[in-house]
This record gives C-alpha cells, sequence and structure tokens, in this order.
C-alpha cells in the first residue's frame, strides 16, 4: 500500500483516535462542574454510519457543552464539499470526525470551537482520495490580551514540529475563514484553520490532526481556569449574549460544516448543538466609545499577528 492510499486499518486507526478524543474532552470539562454530566445520544444516518452527540447544558461554568461524534457514508459528495473540488462531484464519500464548541456562563470567558475531520472520496475504477482537516477558533466577549496570545502560543507549539511557514498559513486560513463579510469583523481572535490536507502522506497528515485535537484543552482551560472568578454584571451578560448572536450568523450563513452536515441529510439537532442556548440581537447597536466593549470592535476583532512573529 503506497503512502498516498488509505485502507480499511488507516479508517478505523482514525476513528479509534477521534472516539477516544471525544471521551478525553468530555471528561475534561465535567471536572469543572460538581453537578451536572455529558448526555449521549447515539444517532444514526440515512445513508450509513452515524454519531454519538454528546451535550452538557445548565452546568455552574459552561451554560452549553456540545463535543459530537460522526462516521457517516454517501452516495455523493454535496456542493458545500465540492465547490473549491470540482473534480470531487459525483464521488461517493467516507467522512468522520469530532466537533466541539463550549459556551460559557460567564462573560469573562470566551467561547471556543474545535473539530478535526478526515475525509475518503472513491469513484469506481480509481484510488480513494482522501484528506485531513480541521482546527480551533476562540471568541472573546471581554477579552484579555494575556489569554489571546496563550492561545496562539499553543497554536505555534502545535505546528512547529510540521514546519515553519505552518502557523503562519494556518493562521491566515483561519482568520480569512471566520470572518463575518456582512459585519465586516472576524468571529473572534482566530487559532487555526487547515483542510484538504494529504500532500504529507498519510501519518504525518494524521499527526497533525491529532496534535490539533489534544490542544484544544491546553490552549482552552487555562483561560477558563483565569477568568472564572472575575466580577461581572447583567450589563456584561447582555453585551455577552448580543455578540453571541454573532456566532449564530456565522454558523447558519457561512459555516461549511453546518452546511455539509444538512446538505447531506445529517441529523439536525447535532449540527445545530453549536448554537448557544440564550442569544438577542439588538438593533444598530454601537459601543460607548472608550468602553471596554469598543475595545473588542477596535482591536479584537481584526486579525493581527498577536505573536509578534514578523
Amino acid at each position: 500500500m503506497s503512502e498516498q492510499t488509505v485502507g480499511h486499518a488507516q479508517i478505523e486507526q482514525v476513528k479509534t483516535f477521534l472516539l477516544h478524543l471525544q471521551q478525553e474532552i468530555c471528561t475534561a470539562l465535567e471536572a469543572y462542574e460538581p453537578c451536572v454530566r455529558f448526555q449521549d445520544d447515539a444517532w444514526s444516518h440515512a445513508q450509513g454510519g452515524g454519531g454519538l452527540s454528546k451535550v452538557m447544558v445548565e452546568g455552574d461554568l459552561f451554560e452549553k457543552a456540545g463535543v459530537n461524534f460522526s462516521h457517516v457514508q454517501g452516495r455523493e459528495l454535496p456542493k458545500s464539499a465540492t465547490a473549491n473540488r470540482p473534480e470531487l462531484v459525483g464521488c461517493a464519500f467516507e467522512a468522520m470526525g469530532v466537533s466541539l464548541v463550549i459556551h460559557p456562563r460567564h462573560p469573562h470567558i470566551p467561547t471556543t470551537h474545535a473539530n478535526v475531520r478526515f475525509f475518503v472520496a472513491t469513484q469506481e475504477g480509481q484510488e480513494p482520495i482522501w484528506w485531513f482537516g480541521g482546527g480551533m477558533d476562540l471568541t472573546p466577549y471581554y477579552p484579555y490580551e494575556e489569554d489571546v496570545v496563550s492561545w496562539h502560543q499553543v497554536c505555534l507549539q502545535v505546528c512547529q514540529p510540521f514546519g515553519a511557514d505552518v502557523y503562519p498559513r494556518y493562521k491566515k486560513w483561519c482568520d480569512d475563514y471566520f470572518y463575518l463579510k456582512h459585519r465586516q469583523e472576524t468571529r473572534g481572535v482566530g487559532g487555526l484553520f487547515f483542510d484538504d490536507l494529504n500532500e504529507w502522506g498519510f501519518e504525518r497528515s494524521f499527526a497533525f490532526m491529532q496534535a490539533v485535537g489534544q490542544a484544544l484543552p491546553q490552549a482552552y482551560l487555562p483561560i477558563v481556569e483565569r477568568r472564572k472568578a472575575e466580577k461581572t454584571n447583567e450589563e456584561q451578560r447582555q453585551f455577552q449574549l448580543y455578540r453571541r448572536g454573532r456566532y449564530v450568523e456565522f454558523n447558519l450563513v457561512f459555516d461549511r460544516g453546518t452546511l455539509f452536515g444538512l446538505q447531506t441529510g445529517g441529523r439536525t439537532e447535532s449540527i445545530l448543538m453549536s448554537l448557544p442556548p440564550l442569544v438577542r440581537w439588538e438593533y444598530n447597536f454601537t459601543p460607548t466609545l472608550g468602553s471596554i466593549e469598543a475595545k473588542l470592535y477596535d482591536r479584537y476583532l481584526k486579525p493581527q499577528d498577536w505573536l509578534q512573529l514578523n
């Protein structure tokens, strides 16, 4: 078997890792909650496969956290997957991944999202085409530069063993991807985003995907520790709910994972698990000049070199 070909053994290897990753992340988050636990919800996909959604709600710290595993098959890749790769139109597919989102109750703790995924596309009489994708990003409401820098330091550490150009390339891809064109602002302060990764061969590409998946607790939980005791008030809570609206807008309008799930007939409850439990919109909101809320717009919702590498 050549380096560029995958078979049943490799697919099972990825699946085993993803299931372990899902459980490890859930266990790490449950350690912060004295009373609530993740609830398991297994589901099946009409064209083959299925998944396991784990959702925890109404925690003291985490208002909603979801960690989904899915492994599905389909007869034809949807438009969201072939828009940038027209050569895959008409291919059958097998897709698996873990996707998570954490919506804290405390306005000073950011929302975070991460996912890692593996695709195999096949056409009769041809070798399978496979690739990895994923990433992690941070969406603060009351940001602290210390937290943003530490987040990107972990992202840099993940990428360094794979090449000096990897972090700048995937950091920029994240900034470009999580951009709300109609608002002319980023969803948050970025992180990493990658897709169509196969040029390194299976083992190295898989190793990178694993590194990204395992980095999320290392990057995020120290921020939770630093901010969970910060003082807050109802005004800040209302601003958090308002800013959560941007999260909803991105996921429903732009997010390729959401579109892929809906276009392939996936389970709607699991696909929309990423949405926050409470959110509000306010007409023509403008933060007070010089306020901490204004600082979010003026400084943090603009792509920049947080580690001053250049």
